[in-house]
């Protein structure tokens, strides 16, 4: 939506999300493409010189424009030019200064970085309240399906979600094939590259540990003082997926420095964009967000290729029986933490915070209640139940819809098979999760 308004005044975007998820391309070809010139500067390769500049010309532009346009060999237009600041942690000074660039009225700016070095590196810097953040997760299945040249799968299956009628049995496996490969890839734009061209996913697979292996850098250098519990999180995230019970619960930790430490971890984790935080809400009388219980979440990776290589990040990668399996449509317990984490990573894309409902009762079996996500569409909540295998038997999603029928809107199971109406409750294929 951003891209088709087309035009940053007078609030420049920066533009957050994970490492590698293609901040720096967006930027790059956005100014490109809807100005008449754009100038890039890379704080991660920029001299000395050119981050002196924002110091010493930061009350004279004139200067400040010209030394950047020759340095740089771009000729600037005032309101036909837009100035990308790449990596801006980088250059605190530069990220300071765009509230007083905004002023002056003659570029528009774009601003690229990593949240865990755009919220280490402000001190002494007031950060600029003119920014209009933007937050860029990886591909999701449209684009997926877009970056093989299929343009036309998603509008069709955007008609039979509004009639809620099903695809068939061609269609619906069709689709299926290519949500597979979705699920094993992911959305990281340089594996998806590297795919379309080479149709190879051990070359896929490759890719993506050297992205995981980034982010073990990552932690080392930046979650300094509690990086174990950072490893701890990020490294058991397929085995707790794995778990029946996928929640973690920071009050039962008994010593007051683990719970703290596992906050600074969990924080980290969802400041770096690497998981998708789903929060228990245990309230439906008011609004989600006003009954969220922090000290009970689960953490789903934020991508679900990612996923894949991380299970099996110890092993070879012929030993990875998830690309088997997922493609020959083999979809086991293990092989159903990848749907869960799917269906977060499309709501949470698609603009939904993530909460789920959980209620034990010590005394009444009968009582208990799980559901996977909560989602509010208008002034309803939107149950969703995801099943990779048995869809008709949903217990538990019949009890919450019980005890809350007048405060929800539509209920929706998402699952392996077509479009289904029955008992009021909305069957869909996984790979219309993103639709909701």
């Amino acid at each position: 939506n951003w891209w088709r308004r087309g035009g940053l005044n007078p609030r420049p975007p920066p533009i957050e999300g994970a490492r590698r998820v293609g901040k720096t391309y967006l930027a790059e070809k956005f100014a490109k493409t809807e100005y008449k010139s754009a100038l890039i500067i890379d704080f991660a390769k920029a001299p000395q010189e050119i981050h002196d500049l924002f110091a010493s010309e930061s009350d004279d532009f004139d200067t400040l424009f010209q030394a950047l346009s020759l340095f740089y060999k771009v000729r600037l237009y005032p309101r036909e030019s837009c100035i990308v600041f790449d990596e801006v942690q980088l250059c605190p000074k530069a990220r300071q200064l765009i509230k007083y660039l905004v002023a002056d009225g003659r570029y528009d700016y774009l601003e690229t970085g990593s949240l865990i070095t755009l919220r280490k590196n402000v001190e002494n810097i007031l950060i600029p309240s003119e920014e209009e953040r933007l937050k860029l997760y990886p591909l999701d299945f449209e684009e997926f399906l877009q970056a093989f040249g299929d343009c036309e799968t998603y509008p069709i299956l955007q008609e039979f979600y509004t009639k809620k009628k099903p695809l068939g049995e061609v269609l619906y496996q069709t689709i299926m094939k290519s949500f597979r490969k979705y699920l094993l890839i992911g959305g990281m734009p340089q594996v998806v590259n590297d795919f379309s061209e080479n149709y190879n996913f051990e070359s896929a697979d490759a890719l993506k540990r050297r992205i995981l292996q980034l982010y073990h850098d990552d932690v080392v250098k930046f979650a300094q003082g509690y990086e174990s519990q950072v490893f701890s999180l990020f490294d058991r995230i397929p085995g707790q997926l794995s778990q029946k019970e996928k929640k973690y619960i920071i009050s039962s930790f008994t010593n007051n420095d683990d719970k703290l430490m596992y906050n600074d971890a969990f924080t980290w984790l969802s400041e770096a964009m690497l998981v998708n935080i789903c929060l228990n809400t245990t309230d439906q009388n008011v609004g989600l967000k006003l009954s969220e219980y922090f000290s009970t979440q689960k953490i789903y990776f934020f991508d679900t290729g990612l996923l894949v290589t991380l299970t099996f990040q110890d092993d070879d990668f012929l030993n990875n029986t998830l690309y088997r399996d997922i493609l020959l449509n083999k979809i086991g317990i293990n092989e159903g933490m990848l749907m869960k984490n799917v269906v977060a990573q499309m709501l949470r894309t698609h603009g939904h915070r993530l909460f789920f409902y959980s209620i034990r009762s010590s005394q009444e079996y009968h009582e208990n209640i799980e559901i996977d996500f909560l989602i509010r569409q208008g002034r309803k909540i939107s149950p969703i139940e995801v099943k990779s295998s048995d869809y008709k038997n949903h217990t538990s999603f019949d009890r919450f819809n019980k005890k809350f029928s007048n405060k929800l809107g539509d209920k929706f199971v998402l699952y392996t098979k077509d479009i289904m109406v029955r008992d009021g409750i909305v069957y869909l294929p996984l790979y219309m999760a993103g639709l909701l």
